[in-house]
């Protein structure tokens, strides 16, 4: 599957941003999940979301405030990002994986920028 991120932006500390991440084929047989990479930093988990969209997992540092979703109808995949600080400033990516198994399809990347 193919996928395509979009969304990112520049947005004031305490803003919002949605990211979408549409899929080229059918994604409901695939977990999905967001990745982020800052500056000089290494590519660091977001969220996932399993196939059926009932499981949610967040990395601490996003948790309360993001909120990852999936529309299988739509073959898309969400992230609501609220309460943004300049730290979430990064390149966010979006991944699909078979359950059990490693991420093997990345988006390109969109690019979030937070200004404090």
């Amino acid at each position: 599957v193919q996928l395509q991120a979009s969304g990112g932006g520049l947005v004031q500390a305490g803003g919002s941003l949605r990211l979408s991440c549409a899929a080229s084929g059918r994604t409901g047989n695939y977990v999905m999940g967001w990745f982020r990479q800052a500056p000089g930093k290494e590519r660091e988990f977001v969220a996932h979301i399993t196939v059926s969209g009932f499981s949610t997992r967040y990395a601490d540092s996003v948790k309360g405030r993001f909120i990852i979703s999936r529309d299988n109808a739509k073959n898309t995949m969400y992230l609501q990002m609220n309460s943004l600080k300049p730290e979430d400033t990064a390149v966010y990516y979006c991944a699909s994986r078979v359950p059990g198994g490693n991420y093997d399809s990345w988006g390109q990347g969109t690019l979030v920028t937070v200004s404090s």
